[in-house]
């Protein structure tokens, strides 16, 4: 029996991080092995991971599976959304990139592919003096 393809991706956003696996399906999406309606819980943030599905127009044509840790839902949910990105990314690799109906351009234009930078500041020796009052 032949394997399917599988495409995998990490996404990461302020704690979180996401690993993601398309594979081809239905357009079911698990999250930690509990549908995505169940582990979110807003229906906004259901609606704001599948943002790049909806844009390349693959809402039912993949199977996603996830396994995310770390920070809130609202950090998740950004991780996961740039682990389908990358992942979709992954899948259309072979397209002429320079093309307009390329996944590489249509999700650069919706402003998917760019890393959010939020993350926890550190303090450090440089970051004491640069806020010390003399």
């Amino acid at each position: 029996m032949a394997k399917k393809q599988e495409w995998t991706a990490t996404g990461r956003r302020k704690r979180s991080v996401a690993r993601v696996r398309l594979v081809g399906g239905t357009g079911n999406i698990t999250v930690n092995g509990v549908d995505v309606n169940d582990y979110m819980p807003y229906a906004t943030l259901v609606m704001d991971l599948k943002q790049p599905l909806v844009a390349t127009g693959n809402e039912n044509r993949f199977d996603i599976d996830i396994n995310v840790k770390g920070g809130g839902f609202s950090g998740q949910t950004g991780a996961i959304r740039l682990g389908i990105t990358r992942a979709l990314l992954a899948f259309d690799a072979n397209t002429d990139q320079t093309r307009e109906d390329s996944y590489r351009h249509i999700l650069k234009n919706a402003g998917f592919i760019t890393r959010d930078p939020s993350c926890l500041l550190y303090t450090s020796d440089a970051a004491d003096e640069a806020r010390s009052v003399d």
